[in-house]
């Protein structure tokens, strides 16, 4: 836990890179110690020693800053600067202030000193007083208080809370004192009728109450609606893209609320891709769901005659379909073993068994994994399979279709 005196204390090893302070208050910090100078060489010696990283160490406490200052002797200076703290009266005004002010408490609470204490927390005229161990005698600051004012200016940028240390008050402490400040001040700006919100007595509020049953719930649409016609315009995505989506979109809505089910949890972006081609058929494509096609293939990493082929298979069969025509794999003995004696009596010739597959001349059939047998077509002389006609679980009406 950190204590008010804990809280008191910050020692920083490094300073932020820089020596120009970019806030206002770091720059009215500088300032307040370049009024009491009246020598522009020793302030710029200052300057060259804080770029030269002179200066080691930043320890503040209330009302001091001190730091050692490597010079020209072996031994660094020990360099402070002087601050006078707030009395205890003058820190309750001040957070009163800033509790009673939202723009004020909002700028502290984002790190920056609001403008109306600018006043009030930066050195006024003469607050600021340099001391240094170096034996420069002449009228102060010395190069190595003007080093670490500096410095101390490049911490009182990133933090302001540094400079509200040295008033007297650590940031935690404050934090919390503004908190309570705050929360008392909210209370106070609450209507008078707040507390006469009517009560329940506890023993009404936990007894046992038998509620009415819920309404029956409405009866689902027969069909997906329509979506709305979109607009064309330059700057909104496709119309027809728009309406492909949100018929989509109703159409899947319809089925959760009908089955209970999405009917695609679980697809990959392939399978995704093959269901929403799957809506247009090929043959007479519009130039709409020719880009379709172009940007599912493009996005999936295939070309639009895999997606052509992949969602042929996908209308009659969906998931299942899909798998026979990508997946071939080694069926059990009996429902395969079975087809091709059935095929023969039914006149359709001598069919040649390769794992899953029957093939003969341009025809083919395909065991799914769903027990269904799927028909599949090609040109004399070539390998380039078509689904063709209904999934079925006897061979010879998949093929007849």
């Amino acid at each position: 836990m950190i204590t008010a005196r804990d809280d008191r204390r910050r020692t920083f090893e490094t300073v932020p890179a820089g020596v120009e302070a970019a806030s206002w208050w770091g720059r009215a910090w500088v300032a307040a110690l370049e009024e009491v100078s009246r020598d522009p060489a020793r302030l710029a010696r200052g300057r060259g020693y804080a770029a030269g990283g002179h200066v080691d160490a930043v320890t503040v406490t209330p009302g001091r800053i001190v730091a050692y200052v490597r010079g020209s002797r072996p031994r660094p200076y020990r360099t402070e600067l002087i601050l006078p703290a707030f009395a205890d009266a003058e820190w309750s005004e001040l957070l009163e202030e800033v509790a009673a002010d939202p723009a004020a408490l909002g700028a502290l609470l984002e790190r920056e000193v609001p403008q109306s204490l600018a006043g009030t927390v930066l050195p006024g005229a003469g607050e600021l007083v340099p001391h240094c161990s170096c034996p420069d005698v002449g009228r102060p600051p010395c190069k190595h208080a003007a080093a670490l004012c500096y410095r101390a200016a490049r911490l009182l940028d990133e933090d302001p809370f540094v400079l509200l240390l040295l008033r007297g008050r650590g940031e935690r402490e404050l934090l919390d004192d503004l908190t309570r400040r705050n929360a008392a001040h909210a209370a106070r700006e609450q209507p008078d009728a707040a507390p006469d919100f009517p009560g329940v007595p506890a023993r009404e509020a936990l007894a046992r109450r038998v509620l009415p049953p819920l309404p029956a719930p409405l009866a689902a649409p027969a069909a997906a609606g329509l979506p709305p016609a979109y607009p064309a315009d330059p700057a909104a995505p496709d119309p027809l893209a728009l309406d492909q989506l949100a018929s989509d979109a109703a159409a899947r809505a319809l089925a959760l609320l009908t089955t209970g089910e999405d009917p695609i949890a679980g697809l990959t972006l392939w399978q995704d891709a093959v269901r929403l081609a799957s809506a247009h058929p090929t043959a007479g494509l519009t130039g709409a769901a020719r880009a379709l096609y172009r940007d599912l293939a493009r996005a999936t990493g295939r070309t639009t005659t895999d997606l052509a082929r992949a969602a042929a298979a996908w209308r009659p069969g969906g998931r299942a379909a899909l798998a026979a025509l990508e997946e071939a794999w080694d069926p059990p003995a009996g429902p395969f073993d079975r087809a091709r004696p059935a095929l023969i009596a039914a006149g359709q010739g001598v069919f040649r068994p390769e794992r899953n597959r029957l093939t003969a001349h341009t025809r083919q059939l395909r065991l799914g994994r769903d027990a269904l047998w799927y028909a599949y077509e090609s040109r004399p002389g070539d390998d380039d399979w078509w689904p063709t006609g209904r999934p079925a679980a006897d061979p010879v009406s998949a093929l007849l279709g």
